[in-house]
């Protein structure tokens, strides 16, 4: 992935001319363009001839450029919603299929229903998700088992009620999603041991916590009781910890990773996640120190440029503060976006990252 700055917040009537030039569909909705000599406007992303720089004009909204006297090109169609944005509805309403469905349904049944063929569908949802319908309905199945452990009657009742043909499906990837076997997981952590610590660093209190694969928590926060409940709540039946002077090796070199940015950190991790969360955090990962990317940037990063809020969602997800940098994705125009441990700590992460 290219390296990447803050973006201005507006952009100029230079810079929208070069984001015409390039066809820019980020800039879609942000401003449209009016070319005098054919009298119609347009999107920055419309494909029809480019037109030259004196007889282009811009306009914040549709309705500015009608009242210019332009009128919608019928090429982009500038005044309807996007194909993207059209696309993302159709998926919505796949997704909604998906969700309700007891068994996975045949790419063919979801396709018709949406109204599109099979293999448009498929395309077009693996574009805007991210993952395959196959992949996306496996994953909502898998978070059903993960809600329905606590409750169901047992570990294999869970699967089937999940709609899972087979515990063999889902066992595969249980320790990727869990962090552990499904058994111990029902159990609240039962069994499994979680080696944690709380110290102090410029951003206030911080958890690091291990098991037996990797880190598996970093996070901040005001007060050292707050950061080990939090850890609690996650597994309440865990054999969590303290205390280990072998462990605290360990903060320290958290701890450094947040006093130094750029540092080398080969730590192992316990990265727990869908298979599309950890592709977001893998390319999120690959971000050096100092550089920022938009969110748009990210979903092209992972092979889905239309997957923008699914990213959004991966950044939220992410439980390893710093270790996978989710506060180093901005917004399109570099503004802030939300920072799981607070915004203040994402602007100090920032700035202290620029300067080094």
């Amino acid at each position: 992935m290219d390296t990447l700055t803050f973006r201005p917040a507006s952009l100029g009537d230079d810079e929208r001319y070069a984001a015409v030039q390039r066809r820019d569909r980020s800039q879609d909705g942000a401003f449209f363009y009016g070319v005098r000599t054919t009298g119609v406007y347009c999107r920055p992303s419309c494909a029809a001839r480019l037109a030259r720089r004196e007889n282009v004009s811009f306009h914040l909204t549709c309705a500015a450029a009608e009242r210019a006297g332009f009128r919608a090109c019928k090429r982009c169609r500038p005044n309807e919603a996007s194909q993207e944005a059209r696309q993302a509805e159709t998926v919505r309403r796949a997704c909604r299929l998906l969700d309700a469905a007891e068994d996975a349904p045949a790419l063919a049944d979801i396709a018709r229903r949406v109204g599109v063929s099979p293999f448009h569908f498929h395309r077009m949802f693996k574009q805007v998700t991210g993952v395959t319908p196959k992949a996306y309905a496996a994953a909502r199945r898998a978070a059903r088992v993960q809600d329905g452990l606590a409750t169901a009657a047992s570990v294999t009742h869970a699967i089937y009620e999940a709609g899972f043909n087979a515990p063999s499906r889902f066992y595969e990837g249980a320790p990727g999603r869990l962090g552990m076997t499904p058994g111990a997981y029902r159990k609240g952590g039962a069994g499994a041991v979680i080696r944690f610590a709380v110290g102090q660093c410029s951003l206030g209190a911080i958890l690091v916590a291990a098991t037996e694969t990797g880190i598996c928590a970093i996070a901040f926060g005001d007060d050292s009781d707050t950061l080990v409940r939090g850890l609690q709540d996650r597994f309440p039946k865990a054999d969590l910890l303290g205390g280990d002077p072998a462990f605290e090796a360990t903060v320290a070199r958290v701890v450094g990773l947040v006093e130094s940015p750029g540092q080398e950190f080969d730590l192992p991790l316990d990265i727990r996640g869908t298979a599309f969360q950890q592709r977001v955090w893998q390319a999120l990962r690959a971000l050096p120190a100092g550089a920022t990317a938009s969110y748009r940037d990210i979903a092209a990063a992972v092979g889905a440029p239309a997957a923008v809020r699914a990213v959004a969602r991966a950044c939220a997800a992410n439980t390893l503060a710093v270790a996978i940098p989710c506060h180093r994705v901005v917004r399109t125009d570099g503004a802030l976006s939300g920072y799981r441990w607070g915004i203040d700590r994402k602007a100090a992460l920032l700035r202290r990252e620029a300067a080094a």
